[in-house]
């Protein structure tokens, strides 16, 4: 694993031994639904986790679990098994109240095949008396079990000073490599293996091997107007998945391991179907993630048209978008190859973008009159004055507001703020980070 990269940890295990809770925990947030009812969790369900200056994802596999009960248990093996192929870490969890299970050591024998960090943790050891039903676990053959309370918080540092440490020891520089990297993304099904190769077909290029980690699969190479463009990790350049009822599971974990990777990413949508969940979820990774994109909507031959349907078709988007309504749109058909060299240009564009550097004064004279005549409102008797605004880091770039009251600034005001250095700067595809700090 690159040192640079953030790591993936997988958490995996029967129904009902605390993945959920064990994820809300490391999270430090309580979004996901805790009940004691197997497989309760549907969402999607992954968070950033930072601990002693190292930060990595964690997955709930919890969260893709299906609803039917005849792939129920064979979804979680899949799940085990996409997480030994994609994860960096695993982390296989067991209940100390119910002991060894036949579940539990199914999934360890699949589990011990893995060249990857496993980490054997027993959940719902709340006390020292819990303490002595922890060894029974060594008969999975998968090392040391590290006892944990994830409902209380027990012993959670020690094992995070494992986990991270791991980490650590496996970091490693890779050689620079400064050719663009733009990732391929979007759920099953919308076309991204379709304009991969319709963009190689265009120029006859052969897949070529980029240096990674010795697990990276082949990245292809796409010659744009006399420039290599690596195309991350794309669908249909690895062997197909075994996995069937964990397709969404798959997907996600997928699509993370490809935006630690990339410069830009394409988002694909299916100009057929319309936007779903599936859609926005892939979305706010990228925008957690702080990726510059763009969004691609695919099959747009097929879609019917009108004088203004890809206009249209715009302002739906951005509806659903939301908060993430910066992102342009190219409309596109992989199948005949329409318009399919215009998401390399924008791509190329969004990644200049990423990169500028907007200078002291400029963005004092512009943006300190916007907050004059639209200064921050708030519920304290205190007076919020903004002093001055710097830009501290770009790729993506980041914006410092120097005030007296950081902790007082709304979070509508943050978008304000946002709107206008878009309004007055452009920065379209690329995510914006606005810091308060204290003058």
């Amino acid at each position: 694993m690159p040192a640079s990269a953030t790591a993936i940890v997988a958490i995996v295990g029967r129904p009902n031994v605390g993945k959920s809770t064990l994820f809300n925990r490391l999270i430090g947030e309580r979004d996901a639904i805790v009940f004691d009812t197997p497989g309760v969790t549907r969402d999607r369900k992954y968070g950033t986790v930072e601990w002693a200056g190292t930060t990595f994802t964690v997955i709930d596999t919890g969260g893709y679990v299906p609803r039917s009960e005849d792939v129920f248990e064979r979804a979680i093996r899949e799940q085990a098994q996409a997480a030994i192929e994609e994860a960096d870490a695993v982390v296989f969890l067991v209940d100390a109240v119910d002991g060894v299970t036949p579940l539990d050591r199914e999934l360890a024998g699949i589990l011990r095949t893995s060249r990857k960090p496993i980490f054997l943790v027993v959940n719902k050891v709340d006390s020292e008396r819990r303490e002595a039903n922890a060894p029974e676990f060594y008969e999975l053959g998968l090392g040391e079990p590290v006892s944990i309370a994830a409902l209380g918080g027990r012993q959670i540092g020690d094992f995070l000073d494992r986990l991270t440490g791991t980490f650590k020891k496996r970091g490693r520089a890779l050689p620079a490599d400064r050719r663009l990297k733009v990732a391929i993304v979007g759920k099953p099904n919308v076309g991204k293996s379709s304009l991969v190769n319709a963009l190689l077909g265009t120029n006859r290029q052969v897949v070529t091997e980029v240096p990674g980690t010795t697990r990276d699969p082949v990245d292809a190479i796409y010659n744009h107007e006399g420039e290599e463009i690596v195309l991350v990790d794309t669908a249909g350049l690895r062997k197909q998945s075994k996995i069937t009822e964990s397709i969404e599971f798959y997907s996600t974990i997928r699509t993370l391991k490809v935006l630690q990777r990339c410069d830009v990413a394409v988002i694909v949508f299916d100009g057929k179907s319309g936007v779903d969940k599936q859609d926005q979820h892939i979305v706010e990774a990228v925008a957690e993630r702080r990726r510059p994109a763009l969004i691609a909507v695919n099959k747009w031959d097929l879609v019917e048209k009108e004088t203004n349907t890809a206009r249209a078709y715009d302002v739906a988007i951005r509806d659903v978008l939301g908060v993430h309504d910066y992102l342009p749109t190219v409309f596109i058909s992989a199948l005949t190859k329409q318009r399919i060299g215009k998401v390399i240009d924008r791509a190329k564009e969004i990644n200049r973008e990423a990169a500028r550097k907007i200078a002291t004064s400029k963005l004092n004279k512009l943006i300190m009159t916007e907050i004059e005549r639209t200064p921050p409102r708030t519920t304290s008797s205190k007076e919020i004055r903004i002093k001055y605004i710097t830009q501290v880091r770009t790729s993506p770039p980041l914006f410092a507001f120097f005030c007296n009251e950081p902790t007082l600034i709304q979070e509508s005001y943050r978008r304000f703020l946002e709107n206008k250095l878009r309004e007055h700067f452009g920065f379209e595809g690329v995510p914006l980070g606005i810091a308060f700090k204290t003058k």
